[in-house]
């Protein structure tokens, strides 16, 4: 790990004042009354200053800036001689790349999953509570939020003992935080679905993709066979896992205790990328989704304001690792049939970079300074192919998806990604996702409304979107994550996360 390069680089960050380049996240203090609403996968951290939640001041113009903004055409001869790559052809690489270009979706997910560099790879560790929260005995949610703080300490404590780490990635999922009772609810929903229909001619097939410590697929099948035994006979769990650390450690989780290792002949742990699958699977199965399709790759797109032409961003890296965004007219196939699929499949508006009329548009083209492109648009066709990957090797399957409909902190363009790391325990946030690869997080929101059109028109199945609240209202005890004061946490944490469901 080149960990001295990355501590230069986060010296230099922090030895600046934050700006509207570089944004403080949401800060953690057990001694603030915030109560975290609006989620994304949190990255915590401390602040010296916790009355201010952003590091941006009004009328601070001191800016640390991540790249060199230098024209491109100043290097335009240089860079014509770099050769187009792809993720897959970087994947075998153990160093990043230099004097290349590639699309942006092949830089994002060349960032976050290359198998030497990766973001997933590398660098991401899952925080553990320990022992599930007894929310019946918590007086209220900053009960719940102050508690949280207290274990975060003791767990990041626990591991800076044995290696300390400046830039450790440390970030939550609801899965830990309430375990077992939000994967007892997924697994209600798949036994009660699976009885409806499927039992007893079929055994109950359960995928889930990027399954992270493991604890998902504990919880569910715990709740199976001790709940309904009968379906526990017949049940089957594969977990599609692309990366190697969090395969290996979802396997030492099955062999922790006794009581886990009773599920080891039900479970299949199979270490490579979804979009890598070859296996045709004829059999009625659930396919989980939980917090994935937020890092999926996606594309960057701008268009013409004059002539509406959409225009395809490229990241092009230097000699010297320095990065440069670049659009072009010639649109992958990749991007377009995107494009053309969203526009016959969708059913309703979808937000554009290009909203507002035509002569709006040319009246503000007439003004000095005017910009000839629009703010980017981020276009999801890695999410597309998985969509893709579900039609032609899972024909009779059934997705169980969770993720967030919108992002606090994302930046400029339609669709934007949250783009954060985490430096001595505390977290920032960027605005650019020409970041280095590795040490950054890059997650995006997901527009639900299109996605169920895009997938409609992929699969020929129907679905159901709901949020994330009425999901466990239908499906989760509630009582049981409720806290003294009738606050529940489980329902209002996730005001920004929606599930969808094939029905």
């Amino acid at each position: 790990m080149d960990s001295p390069l990355a501590n230069r680089i986060f010296r230099r960050l922090f030895a600046h004042d934050t700006c509207s380049r570089l944004r403080t996240s949401r800060q953690f203090s057990p001694h603030t009354r915030l109560i975290p609403q609006y989620q994304h996968r949190t990255l915590f951290g401390s602040s010296k200053d916790p009355e201010r939640k952003y590091g941006a001041k009004p009328g601070d113009q001191r800016a640390w800036q991540q790249r060199v903004e230098l024209n491109v055409e100043d290097k335009k001869d240089e860079f014509k001689g770099y050769p187009m790559v792809t993720a897959d052809d970087l994947r075998g690489r153990r160093q990043r790349p230099r004097r290349v270009k590639m699309l942006l979706r092949d830089f994002i997910e060349d960032s976050l999953y290359n198998p030497s560099y990766g973001y997933f790879s590398t660098q991401a560790v899952i925080f553990s509570p320990g022992a599930p929260f007894t929310f019946n005995t918590l007086l209220d949610e900053p009960d719940f939020y102050k508690q949280l703080s207290q274990r975060y300490t003791t767990f990041e404590d626990a591991l800076d003992e044995k290696e300390p780490n400046d830039t450790r990635q440390l970030w939550h999922t609801p899965t830990e935080l309430f375990r077992p009772f939000y994967g007892e609810s997924m697994a209600r929903y798949m036994v009660t679905n699976y009885k409806l229909s499927l039992y007893p001619y079929y055994d109950l097939l359960i995928y889930e993709m990027g399954a992270g410590n493991g604890t998902m697929m504990l919880n569910i099948l715990d709740y199976i066979r001790d709940n309904h035994p009968d379906v526990y006979d017949r049940t089957k769990f594969k977990v599609i896992e692309i990366s190697s650390s969090l395969a290996s450690l979802q396997a030492q989780q099955l062999k922790q205790t006794a009581f886990s290792r009773g599920h080891m002949d039900k479970v299949e742990i199979i270490n490579r990328s979804i979009f890598d699958w070859d296996t045709y699977v004829s059999s009625p199965c659930f396919f989980l989704g939980l917090e994935v399709f937020d890092n999926f790759a996606h594309d960057s797109i701008r268009y013409d304001t004059v002539t509406e032409q959409p225009l395809q961003g490229n990241v092009i890296i230097d000699s010297q690792g320095e990065m440069y965004d670049t659009y072009e007219r010639d649109i992958d196939p990749i991007a377009l049939r995107y494009l053309r699929v969203r526009e016959l499949a969708s059913k309703t508006p979808y937000n554009h970079p290009l909203g507002s009329s035509k002569l709006l548009r040319k009246l503000k083209q007439k003004l000095p300074g005017a910009a000839n492109l629009s703010i980017p648009e981020y276009i999801p066709t890695r999410l597309m192919q998985f969509f893709d990957i579900l039609h032609n090797y899972f024909p009779a399957h059934r997705i169980l998806s969770s993720d967030f409909h919108t992002l606090p902190e994302a930046i400029v363009g339609v669709n934007g990604p949250v783009v954060q790391t985490r430096y001595q325990r505390r977290t920032i946030a960027v605005s650019t996702p020409l970041v280095q690869q590795g040490y950054f997080d890059i997650l995006f929101p997901t527009d639900f409304r299109v996605m169920e059109d895009m997938y409609r028109a992929i699969t020929g199945k129907l679905t159901r979107t709901m949020t994330h609240e009425d999901f466990m209202k239908r499906w989760a005890y509630v009582e049981d994550t409720q806290t003294q004061s009738g606050e529940n946490p489980l329902l209002t944490w996730y005001k920004n996360a929606s599930v969808m469901i094939t029905v």
